[in-house]
């Protein structure tokens, strides 16, 4: 990768400064696939450039529950990383025990207060204290599709339930697997999300926000655990653990019609030369259009004493507006700032951006359950269980619906 010259002439000057006598930064993320790892490596070289060295601490698990396991036994047993790739609850949690640093001399310098969504700032912030750097906004609620697959069914891209069904169906019989997707928790609450969102922006704030006992057991949730059994029918008898790279893998192959997940997957088409439009079709799961669930990943600094020089160079490098396009048209996802430009996006992340602008100013904009920014882990643990069992066949959906209650009374 042609290293992209990432910081202004200022900004270098000032993060360098404070690097002189800073030590190398020990980061523990989950950024292991082949986009993520890309996307991952332009922040590495621009530290590198100030002469910071990156200690990497690599945690396999695209949901970030292997990483926040290990998280807790390196705290444990005192021996905190400098910085730590986050989500959302996850984040306050942390907060919460008073073991987390403070960035509010680099906030001031940057503006972050002026430049970051309050929907963000929800997160990076405890007690009006900012304690970790947003990277990127994620949008949770796509279809990553196959045009030639598309192209093949004779229809449309779909704009309605019945629709996507129809398209479906016309995959099937064309010889593919309709629907790629991975049995791992966290892919089959992702899904989820697109498909309770899909049933209407009030369903999905009273059931997977407020946690509302009617809206969680009534009538609307038994149809959402309804369409997870229909779409368990599109997707092949292997899917159990597949990580979800290599479900974008069958799309990119042509083994399989689409895939519902995040925009960090644009990245693995993208990595095998795809061009978006063209290669693969990106759009919202049909009944979600202008609305939009997110998550974002934040770099979380803890309280290490020694060492806050180099936490506060990376911190500022993170939120460079120059370092947050060039991150992101890597990684898929869009800026964390709303100052920066689309200019170098592709056409699924200018898409991105503009969805993202109309949902905030339409409150639209979703914390994704699926990812840890609509409810505290313990609650989105209890319906992981309950989704994932019913996704595997252990439950009818009026039974799933009666649990969804059970689970969550019991997690809060």
């Amino acid at each position: 990768m042609k290293l992209v010259k990432l910081m202004t002439t200022v900004a270098l000057g000032a993060i360098l400064a404070n690097a002189a006598a800073a030590e190398d930064v020990e980061v523990l993320h989950w950024w292991t696939a082949g986009g993520e790892a890309a996307a991952l490596n332009v922040l590495k070289d621009d530290l590198a450039d100030q002469g910071i060295g990156w200690v990497d601490m690599p945690v396999a698990g695209g949901g970030g529950e292997s990483a926040m396991t290990t998280l807790r036994a390196r705290v444990t047993a005192s021996d905190a990383p400098t910085a730590v790739q986050m989500l959302g609850f996850d984040i306050k949690d942390w907060a919460a025990e008073g073991v987390l640093g403070n960035l509010n001399e680099v906030a001031a310098e940057q503006g972050w207060d002026e430049v970051v969504p309050a929907a963000l700032q929800f997160f990076s912030k405890s007690d009006g204290n900012w304690i970790a750097a947003p990277v990127n906004v994620h949008s949770t609620n796509w279809v990553w599709m196959s045009r030639s697959a598309l192209d093949d069914t004779g229809l449309g891209q779909p704009e309605s339930w019945e629709e996507l069904i129809a398209v479906l169906d016309a995959m099937q019989a064309n010889g593919i697997t309709p629907l790629a997707h991975g049995g791992q928790a966290w892919q089959d609450a992702t899904l989820f999300d697109a498909v309770a969102l899909s049933l209407g922006d009030d369903f999905y704030r009273s059931a997977l926000i407020d946690l509302d006992p009617d809206a969680l057991g009534g009538d609307t949730m038994v149809e959402a655990f309804n369409r997870m059994e229909t779409l368990r029918g599109y997707v092949d008898d292997n899917f159990s653990g597949r990580d979800w790279n290599l479900a974008s893998a069958m799309v990119i192959n042509g083994e399989a019609g689409m895939q519902m997940m995040g925009d960090w997957a644009k990245g693995e088409f993208l990595r095998a030369d795809q061009v978006p439009g063209e290669d693969f079709v990106c759009m919202r799961f049909p009944g979600t259009q202008g609305a939009v669930t997110f998550n974002s990943d934040q770099f979380v600094m803890f309280d290490i004493g020694e060492g806050a020089s180099a936490q506060h160079a990376m911190a500022a490098a993170v939120m460079d507006p120059v370092f947050q396009s060039a991150f992101n048209v890597v990684k898929g996802s869009v800026p964390a700032r709303t100052d920066v430009a689309n200019t170098d996006f592709d056409a699924c992340g200018q898409k991105g951006m503009a969805d993202l602008a109309d949902a905030g100013s339409n409150d639209r904009l979703f914390g994704s359950m699926a990812h840890g920014h609509s409810v505290p882990a313990a609650v989105k643990n209890a319906m992981y269980d309950v989704i994932t069992a019913h996704f595997n066949g252990e439950f009818d959906a009026q039974t799933a619906a009666e649990e969804m209650i059970y689970a969550v009374e019991s997690a809060q």
